[in-house]
């Protein structure tokens, strides 16, 4: 009985580790200071990377803007960040995952088909118009893509973290050096039709 409790101690505080690891940590000041003796000032809470969608060029491929803790120190601590994500007609924002944060994603123009997938393999698919809200759960497999093939889209994602991570489904599989036969095997296909993929992946000379 006193071993069984000790695993189950021993379980929990193991969950509660992983928790806090995978969680933005808690600060117990108003904000941090990119350096102890810093002199903070406004400059340091302001984020200047999103001008370049006021009057720039709209792009011809699937664009993303962030601002998460990568681009914008400020986030350390605060598990907010942001992104900006432009779509061309016909384009897709591939199969992903964000494993430290659920994405609340509002369309601004056009439409879209959105979706994810859930740990029971049920998909769950939207088309969405200008104004509405879609939320993409933690660490599920999801997409968005325009079907329009005259108008282009605009959306803006937040996150409940100052640092999402992203992993992109396809480059992940093929594009990390995973045995081709794994691959076969997982994905219940040949060697042949892997490196197909694999190629069609490769980065352009």
């Amino acid at each position: 009985m006193a071993s069984t409790l000790k695993f189950i101690s021993l379980l929990i505080s193991t969950f509660a580790i992983i928790q806090m690891a995978l969680a933005d940590p808690d600060i117990i000041s108003d904000f941090i200071k990119p350096t102890p003796n810093a002199t903070v000032n406004a400059n340091y809470f302001t984020f200047t990377g999103m001008r370049a969608l006021v009057g720039g060029t709209p792009p011809t491929t699937f664009t993303v803007l962030k601002a998460t803790l990568a681009e914008f120190p400020a986030l350390f601590g605060q598990s907010v960040s942001y992104a900006v994500l432009q779509f061309p007609s016909g384009t897709v924002n591939p199969l992903h995952t964000h494993p430290r944060s659920a994405e609340l994603l509002f369309l601004v123009d056009g439409t879209l088909e959105v979706g994810f997938v859930d740990t029971k393999n049920n998909l769950f698919t939207q088309t969405i118009q200008a104004g509405d809200l879609f939320v993409f759960p933690k660490g599920l497999v999801h997409y968005q893509y325009n079907a329009d093939a005259q108008n282009p889209a605009l959306a803006i994602s937040a996150f409940g973290s100052a640092s999402a991570g992203t992993v992109s489904v396809p480059p992940t599989l093929f594009t990390t050096n995973i045995d081709d036969n794994v691959l076969a095997l997982s994905l219940k296909t040949d060697v042949a039709t892997v490196r197909k993929l694999k190629a069609g992946l490769a980065p352009k000379p």
